[in-house]
């Protein structure tokens, strides 16, 4: 038989137990999650503090260590301000919301004005998304690995500041390396021809505005989405400009489109230096401006890591399989 656990509001001599009340039973049950997998996402990731989480009646026990319960209910208050908000009640918002309870002092800014709420879901995050929201920084470095959010940020921010009517346009490059020579055999115009390397670009911006109104703006011309020959000879004003998958440009390509940027314009420049596709031995432009442009002024850089990587859950349920198994 289980030993009987104390009331709820009580404490004994290493564990304290609360609930957290949640006054709406269909609120209850996305705070949960199916099957209860976001209370075992707590227990997991708050295990150091013995956390044990339960559906009780109108609210959420929670058992275990003081400071594990007090994070358990601030990633609660977090995840619950998250849904009001109109975010999805997914491990992943759950996970944001623990990193954010878990690091009171740093502010888990969101993006406002789009379709959908953009939130920080790690610490590297909400420090990108505060140097991307600061106008002061008319340029911006954003490098890490693939699933870090780094392009998909920029582009939230992008959009976020055309509807808010700051920038008259978004513009998004990235240069065609895999392409290569096979451009020529492939049928259609030359913007047919790159078009599927601009997919992840169109993906993000009907994810953050709809197609309804992402195809308004490019009929409009406020919306372009190009490869990065197409900058050359231009100046951009009064835009938001973002260089995607800027590892793969050369270092001409890189001082080429850095210059391009106009009056009331700031850019933001993403890539993974660590995937350079580049044929030969050619220089990342990446690897080569963040090494020269780190000391001038105007100019912010940010590296997200591989604690940025932004899973879906049950990637984490099953690295944890494999933990257990004492595999790799």
């Amino acid at each position: 038989m289980s030993a009987k656990r104390p009331p709820a509001g009580t404490a004994t001599s290493d564990t304290v137990s609360r609930v957290y009340q949640v006054s709406q039973a269909e609120r209850l049950r996305d705070l949960c999650g199916p099957h209860h997998r976001h209370l075992a996402l707590l227990e997991t990731r708050l295990k150091l503090y013995n956390l044990r989480a339960e559906s009780q009646g109108g609210g959420i026990r929670l058992d275990g260590m003081e400071e594990g319960v007090s994070v358990a209910e601030a990633a609660l208050a977090d995840f619950e301000r998250r849904l009001r908000s109109g975010a999805e009640p997914t491990e992943m918002e759950l996970d944001g919301a623990l990193q954010a309870a878990q690091s009171p002092a740093q502010n888990f800014t969101g993006l406002k004005g789009l379709r959908k709420p953009v939130t920080a879901m790690t610490r590297g995050q909400a420090k990108y998304i505060e140097l991307l929201t600061n106008a002061d920084n008319a340029l911006i470095f954003g490098v890490g690995p693939a699933g870090t959010g780094k392009t998909f940020l920029a582009v939230a921010t992008g959009v976020a500041e055309l509807q808010a009517g700051i920038r008259q346009r978004l513009i998004v490059t990235r240069p065609a390396v895999e392409a290569g020579e096979k451009l020529g055999f492939l049928p259609g115009t030359l913007e047919e021809k790159v078009d599927p390397y601009m997919l992840p670009i169109w993906d993000s911006l009907r994810e953050l505005m709809g197609q309804e109104q992402m195809e308004r703006r490019m009929s409009r011309g406020e919306i372009e989405v190009a490869p990065i020959a197409f900058m050359r000879g231009r100046t951009l004003k009064n835009a938001f400009v973002i260089v995607d998958e800027a590892q793969n440009t050369t270092v001409a390509q890189m001082k080429m489109v850095l210059t391009r940027l106009g009056r009331d314009s700031r850019m933001v420049v993403t890539g993974d230096p660590g995937q350079v596709d580049l044929p030969g031995s050619q220089t990342s432009g990446l690897k080569h401006a963040l090494r020269i442009l780190e000391h001038v002024e105007g100019i912010a850089a940010h590296h997200l890591t591989a604690a940025d990587v932004v899973r879906h859950g049950l990637v984490s349920r099953i690295i944890d399989a494999y933990a257990a198994a004492g595999e790799s």
